[in-house]
């Protein structure tokens, strides 16, 4: 296939080897065969990469609805009375400022600054937290927690990774397809908040939260009940133009929302501040917690010299830059791609990368003489601001 053409899975590979363990299954994973999907080893999960045309279900996203399994991800329970602050001090957020009902983008960093995960935690009650990692890393998520949760006696760490599977709805469409089968208050359900309800009349936890760029809800309920969840999404949605979509529209959904994905835009060798993201970074809460000495420097370095900035680029031409690529400029690197895919909203290739402050100034190639060594030709590409794309 060509480069324009390039349907590769989404960004997050992992190397698997003969002596690696089979891949678990989610509890919709006869559903997904049963639709036909095209499986892939994710994270050490056998999901479902694509129905079709990952394009259309893009597509169906973006203006319309899509249905997702995102039962791979880590849901990790802490409770007790010291669970405000055990979260304050093991993450770079303030989650004890976060009301019960509303839920807060936030990292977690080892104490050189470098970031472990990002993470969504969700206050479910005064004394009752949910951090949902990402699938690679829930057990580094859950291993770093339970460690540091040795000095907080009265906060419980609790592996919740069994008890739940969660399905995203996702598009325009979604607050209609979700209505029809919920008792819940969409309307008054604001972003990056959650409540319980039922669906279909399986208990939930139902969030205004997503990974796309769309409005959507990610849907928390038992592993039994999912399958009957699905199906009920599946039926509401059907005068809709709802679809099933897979991992590899999710992530060039995301890529076109400006999202970092773990890895990539993110890794233990950066910090928030490196990343453009330290406002995530609480250094004015009190207390002590793990890497703030790190980040006190990492913040002071980033006010005085900016450090690489993350930028979006857009192709002149058809030819798809891939994670690793250098960025160039008058015959020099100046960069790194850190997530690349052809956009289906845009027309054209697209990327992400971290680049030289002074190569940051969006603008076409004409003008700021960027572009990207793809095989050894310097391929010209526009430096835009993120994201790429807002919704409506």
């Amino acid at each position: 296939m060509t480069d324009g053409e390039d349907t590769t899975t989404p960004v997050r590979e992992l190397t698997m080897t003969t002596e690696s363990p089979a891949p678990r299954r989610t509890a919709l994973d006869a559903t997904h065969r049963a639709l036909g999907a095209t499986m892939t080893d994710f994270a050490g999960w056998d999901m479902p990469l694509r129905y079709g045309s990952e394009r259309e279900e893009h597509v169906a996203v973006r203006t319309r609805a899509g249905l997702f399994d995102l039962s791979h991800m880590g849901e990790i329970s802490v409770t007790g009375p010291g669970a405000a602050a055990l979260l304050d001090y093991a993450l770079v957020g303030r989650l004890s400022a976060v009301r019960p009902g509303r839920a807060r983008y936030t990292m977690m960093c080892r104490e050189d600054g470098g970031i472990l995960d990002d993470l969504i935690v969700y206050r479910l009650a005064d004394e009752e937290f949910m951090v949902v990692a990402n699938a690679a890393n829930a057990q580094v998520v859950l291993d770093a927690l339970t460690e540091r949760a040795a000095g907080f006696p009265d906060a419980a760490v609790r592996d919740d990774r069994d008890a739940y599977a969660l399905i995203a709805v996702q598009g325009p469409k979604s607050p209609a397809v979700l209505g029809r089968v919920t008792d819940a208050d969409l309307a008054g359900l604001k972003y990056y908040a959650g409540l319980p309800g039922t669906v279909a009349g399986a208990d939930a936890l139902i969030a205004r939260t997503g990974y796309t760029g769309e409005d959507g809800f990610e849907l928390f309920v038992r592993p039994a009940d999912a399958a009957a969840v699905w199906a009920a999404l599946t039926a509401a949605g059907a005068d809709d133009g709802l679809v099933p979509c897979g991992l590899s529209c999710r992530d060039t959904l995301r890529l076109e929302a400006g999202m970092p994905l773990y890895g990539h835009e993110l890794t233990t060798a950066l910090t928030p501040f490196d990343a453009g993201l330290g406002r995530v970074v609480k250094l004015d809460k009190p207390g002590d917690f793990v890497g703030r000495t790190a980040l006190e420097r990492a913040a002071e370095r980033a006010a005085a010299e900016p450090p690489r900035v993350l930028v979006g680029l857009v192709a002149e031409g058809r030819r798809v830059p891939r994670a690793g690529y250098a960025v160039v400029a008058g015959g020099r690197r100046v960069g790194e791609v850190t997530s690349g895919a052809p956009s289906p909203t845009l027309g054209r290739p697209i990327a992400m990368a971290y680049v030289d402050a002074a190569h940051a100034e969006p603008g076409p190639s004409a003008a700021t003489g960027v572009g990207v060594d793809i095989r050894g030709s310097h391929e010209p590409y526009e430096v835009v601001a993120l994201p790429f794309y807002r919704r409506p």
